[in-house]
């Protein structure tokens, strides 16, 4: 099954990032067997990276092997509410501070793969204890 791939991962790899570039992308190729997707909400929070440019965007996308058609579903929603809720009663009880509604909806998408690739561990752990995470 599919590994989400979270949208720091791919910058990292864009950018070639002197600290992280090389380890996000031997992660990206260690499970590219198994095949990579991003969440709408990465796909989104790309944009600037490209200049919002569509082309630049899916050459790269198809250039590193990651599928950026999978569709939101009615689930996704579900289970983003739910961690949304219990994110704002930890902000209420000063435990978080905090805004990942971009966490939230990457996590609730992943839910439906094998996980997730990110570098925010500690972000996505606090929203989702049972997702499986992978850190480059």
């Amino acid at each position: 099954m599919k590994w989400v791939v979270d949208t720091c991962v791919l910058i990292d790899v864009l950018d070639n990032d002197s600290s992280f570039g090389k380890r996000s992308a031997l992660a990206l190729t260690a499970h590219m067997g198994d095949g990579l997707v991003v969440c709408p909400v990465t796909y989104i929070e790309l944009a600037p990276a490209f200049d919002g440019s569509l082309s630049l965007q899916e050459e790269f996308f198809a250039g590193i092997g990651v599928d950026r058609q999978m569709g939101w579903i009615h689930e996704d929603t579900l289970a983003a509410h739910s961690a949304w809720a219990r994110y704002v009663q930890a902000r209420r009880e000063k435990r978080d501070r905090r805004r990942p509604i971009a966490d939230v909806m990457i996590g609730a998408f992943a839910l439906r793969f094998s996980g997730l690739i990110t570098r925010n561990v500690a972000d996505f752990r606090s929203l989702w204890p049972g997702l499986k995470i992978i850190a480059p």
